[in-house]
């Protein structure tokens, strides 16, 4: 079998040497006689699955004891619309900051309880930018602010040529959701409130989140809420409150693990800046036959939407992509043309066959 190089922005290319160890440990988990998909989720060898990713995942980003972590069913969606009932009291003002698409979701998930401000938005510029901080229009005593720190179909990222990778919000915590670059970079988790991820992009499979919230901000009231919607109840029952996808967040801590021994964010840091480097080299370098539209000063590293000159060789293009070994580089149906998604485990070497091809296709259609 011949393994693609998968540019697709999630569900996204796992680790194969990853892939590998979850094919040895699917018919039986050590000497357990079943299968980790089998066992209890309160059963000691699950338990201590959980506890060493948890413990891998807090020396990965490096989050303090003040820091609680989560692990939950559902993605970066099901996390926005969780915030307001767990942070913000019935009738306070959050405040979004909007730099794309996953950042007006997460506006639509908001509940009525609370009042939204849009403190600043990208889209009268078609989310090429993100708002200069100095012209965010922020709520004295908001419940929070929330970012998105890259955005996945616009490929718009919080870098630090923008001024700042996390904004300073005052005595008012900031909310972010990381999903498509939590990993990628050493971030300081002091500076935020909440952060939050999708696992399916840089950390795992879909289906499962990653919520990291600084404790004290666990004993506000909130809103009215079911139990199981309660990041407090669901902390004091180890992410535990109703049976979690043990197999998911398994396949997540094999990847915590990988990150590690690779380097660590400090190397997955390096890598970015190489495979964006040459990508948007190569895009840039072809005299306007690629081009990306996003101004360079916040340009992401994870996920790099770029456009043909002309639109009618774009089905020309995947259909020769994948022939030559290259997938999941259809842009999204919002924006059109071609997107690829170099995630932490998107090697360098895919990101050169991708730059070749490229260039080939340039000479046979320019």
């Amino acid at each position: 079998m011949a393994r693609a190089y998968n540019f697709a922005p999630g569900p996204a290319a796992l680790p194969e040497s990853v892939l590998k160890q979850a094919q040895a440990d699917m018919l039986e988990w050590g000497t357990a006689g079943a299968s980790i998909v089998e066992m209890s989720h309160r059963g000691p060898e699950f338990m201590e699955v959980a506890a060493r990713a948890e413990a891998d995942l807090r020396t990965l980003l490096g989050v303090p004891a003040d820091y609680a972590v989560l692990f939950l069913p559902g993605g970066a969606t099901t996390a926005q619309a969780l915030l307001p009932l767990n942070f913000a009291a019935p009738g306070a003002t959050v405040d979004y900051v909007v730099t794309g698409h996953w950042g007006k979701t997460a506006l639509r998930q908001l509940t009525p309880a609370v009042t939204a401000n849009i403190a600043a938005s990208g889209e009268p510029d078609g989310f090429r930018n993100i708002p200069a901080r100095d012209t965010w229009r922020l709520t004295p005593g908001a419940a929070y602010v929330h970012i998105t720190a890259n955005e996945t179909i616009h490929g718009v990222e919080y870098r630090p040529a923008w001024g700042e990778p996390a904004p300073e919000t005052g005595d008012v915590p900031l909310f972010a959701d990381f999903s498509s670059s939590i990993a990628s970079e050493p971030i300081d988790i002091t500076r935020y409130g909440v952060i939050y991820a999708g696992a399916q992009k840089n950390l795992g499979p879909v289906g499962i989140s990653v919520v990291i919230v600084r404790r004290e901000l666990l004993e506000r009231t909130g809103q009215p809420r079911a139990d199981i919607f309660n990041y407090g109840s669901q902390l004091a029952h180890d992410s535990m409150l109703n049976t979690p996808p043990t197999w998911n967040w398994y396949m997540a801590g094999l990847v915590f693990r990988w990150m590690l021994d690779e380097g660590g964010t400090p190397e997955f840091d390096r890598r970015s800046d190489e495979k964006a480097a040459l990508l948007y080299g190569a895009i840039d370098g072809s005299g306007g036959f690629y081009r990306n539209d996003v101004d360079p000063a916040v340009r992401s590293r994870m996920n790099i939407p770029f456009f043909l000159a002309e639109d009618a060789h774009n089905a020309v293009f995947l259909d020769g992509a994948r022939e030559a070994g290259l997938i999941g580089l259809k842009g999204h149906r919002v924006l059109g043309g071609m997107r690829a998604s170099i995630y932490n485990a998107m090697p360098v070497d895919g990101v050169r066959a991708l730059v070749a091809y490229m260039q080939d296709f340039q000479k046979r259609h320019g």
